[in-house]
C-alpha cells in the first residue's frame, strides 16, 4: 500500500458570525458546483443539549465555510443557498437533528459512513474512509473537545475544515465502488431513508437509562434512584451541563443503594462524587427524602410492548427462540453474500420481532411484516424468502428437547 499523506486543511479558518458574513458565504457556496459537504460540532460530555456549535461547508469552487450557529439566529441564507442540493454527511443520524434544530436539511443525502457499511467497509470511521478512498490520514485530536469553547482554538478549526474538505473525493470514491458492487439503488435507498427517518419520542420514563440501575431490587430504593436522576436532568438543563459532569450515574445510583440516614453521611461517602456532590448537596438529600416519602414507588421492571431479551427465549417461548436462531442465520447467509453486515441488511430488533410475533412462514406475510417495520424494497427483496424458509425449517424441527422444562 502507499505511504498516506497526511491531510491538511485549506480554509479559509474564519468563523462566520454575523448576518452579512453569512449572506456573503451564502452566495460563494451557491456559486460552487457539485454537492456539499456538510458537517457540524457539538459539546457531548460538556453540555446537557446537543445544538450545534459549529457548521462546517464545503464545496467545489466555493472552498469551505465554518459557521457559528449560536451567534446567528437566521441560517436561512445558507437553506435557500444549498438546501436543493445533495449534502455529504459522515454518520448523517448524528448530525441531522442539530442541523434541522438550526434550520438546515438537505433535499437529498450521500451518507459516506452508511456507505461504508454498505459497500462491506471494516472500518467506517471517517479517517479511516478517508485514508481507503483518498490516500488521506486524518488526525483526530479534536472530535470530543468541548465545541462551545469561544474563541474556538485554530488548531480545532483547522480540525474541522478537514472533515468536509475531504468528503466530495470520498464521496466520489466511494460512489464508484458502490456501483461496481451493483449496490446504488440499495444506497440510495438507505440514504433516503436515513434522511426521512425522525428519532425516536422521548422515553416515557428516561431516568430508566441510569447505568446499572438493574442492581436495584428494591422498589423504595428505585424511587430514589428516580428522583436523584431528575433532580440532576433538571440541574443540568437549567445550567446546560452535561449530567454525568455534574454527579456520574456510579455516584447516584451508590446513593440510591447506600440508605444512608443522614445529609452528613451522603457526604462523607467516598463513592459520591461529581463537581456537583457537595454544593448541591441539599438537593441530592431532598431527591433521596422525596423517593423514600412516595406512595407509589415505580414498578422494578417499566411496562414494554418489548420482546424480553432472547436469553429468556428458550425458556418461556421456546418455539420463538427457534425461530430466532434459524432466521438469524438466514439473514447472517445473505449479509454475507452482499458483503456487508448483517444490521445493515436487517435490523436486528426487526429479525427478534418476527420470530416473537410468529409471522406467517410464507414470504408474502414475511415480506409484509417486514414492511410494516419500515424495511426498504430491497431488504425485503434480499430476505422475505430466506426468513420464510427459515421458519418453515425451525416449525419442523420444533424446539430442542434439552430445552424442555425437567
Amino acid at each position: 500500500m502507499a505511504e498516506l499523506r497526511e491531510a491538511v486543511a485549506e480554509g479559509p479558518f474564519d468563523v462566520i458570525a454575523d448576518p452579512d458574513a453569512l449572506r456573503e458565504a451564502a452566495d460563494r457556496l451557491a456559486a460552487g458546483t457539485g454537492p456539499v459537504a456538510v458537517d457540524a460540532e457539538r459539546a457531548s460530555g460538556f453540555r446537557y443539549s446537543q445544538r450545534a456549535y459549529l457548521v462546517q461547508l464545503h464545496r467545489r469552487g466555493a472552498g469551505t465555510v465554518l459557521v457559528d450557529p449560536t451567534t446567528i439566529d437566521d441560517l436561512s441564507p445558507l437553506q435557500d443557498a444549498i438546501g436543493g442540493e445533495e449534502w455529504i454527511i459522515h454518520a448523517a443520524s448524528q448530525d441531522l437533528p442539530c442541523l434541522r434544530e438550526v434550520g438546515l436539511e438537505p433535499a437529498t443525502l450521500f451518507d459516506t459512513e452508511l456507505g461504508a457499511r454498505l459497500a462491506g467497509f471494516e472500518r467506517v470511521g471517517l479517517a479511516a474512509v478517508t485514508e481507503r478512498l483518498v490516500g488521506l490520514s486524518l488526525r483526530k485530536e479534536h472530535g470530543a473537545a468541548d465545541w462551545s469553547t469561544r474563541p474556538i482554538p485554530r488548531s480545532w478549526l483547522e480540525y474541522a475544515a478537514l472533515d468536509v474538505e475531504v468528503l466530495p473525493d470520498a464521496r466520489d470514491a466511494l460512489a464508484e465502488e458502490l456501483a461496481r458492487q451493483g449496490k446504488e439503488e440499495l444506497a440510495a435507498q438507505e440514504f433516503a431513508y436515513a434522511l426521512e427517518r425522525r428519532p425516536k419520542p422521548p422515553a416515557a420514563e428516561p431516568w430508566r437509562r441510569l447505568s446499572g440501575i438493574q442492581a436495584i431490587r428494591d422498589r423504595r430504593q428505585l424511587a430514589v434512584a428516580r428522583e436523584l436522576w431528575l433532580a440532576r436532568d433538571e440541574l443540568a438543563r437549567s445550567t446546560d451541563t452535561a449530567p454525568g459532569r455534574l454527579v456520574p450515574d456510579r455516584s447516584l445510583l451508590a446513593a440510591a443503594l447506600a440508605d444512608v440516614d443522614a445529609k452528613g453521611r451522603l457526604a462523607a461517602r467516598k463513592d459520591f462524587t461529581g463537581r456537583a456532590s457537595r454544593s448541591e448537596l441539599d438537593r441530592w438529600w431532598a431527591a433521596i427524602e422525596a423517593g423514600r416519602a412516595t406512595d407509589d414507588p415505580p414498578a422494578l421492571r417499566a411496562r414494554s410492548d418489548e420482546p424480553p431479551p432472547p436469553r429468556f427465549w428458550r425458556s418461556r417461548k421456546p418455539e420463538a427462540d427457534v425461530r430466532l436462531k434459524h432466521a438469524r442465520a438466514a439473514v447472517q447467509a445473505a449479509a454475507e453474500e452482499l458483503s456487508m453486515p448483517a444490521e445493515n441488511l436487517l435490523a436486528p430488533d426487526t429479525i427478534r420481532r418476527l420470530a416473537w410475533e410468529r409471522v406467517e412462514s410464507t414470504p408474502e406475510a414475511v415480506a409484509e411484516a417486514l414492511r410494516e417495520r419500515d424495511a426498504r424494497p430491497w431488504q425485503v427483496a434480499a430476505t422475505a424468502q430466506r426468513i420464510a424458509a427459515a421458519f418453515v425449517e425451525a416449525d419442523q424441527a420444533g424446539p430442542d428437547p434439552a430445552d424442555a422444562p425437567s
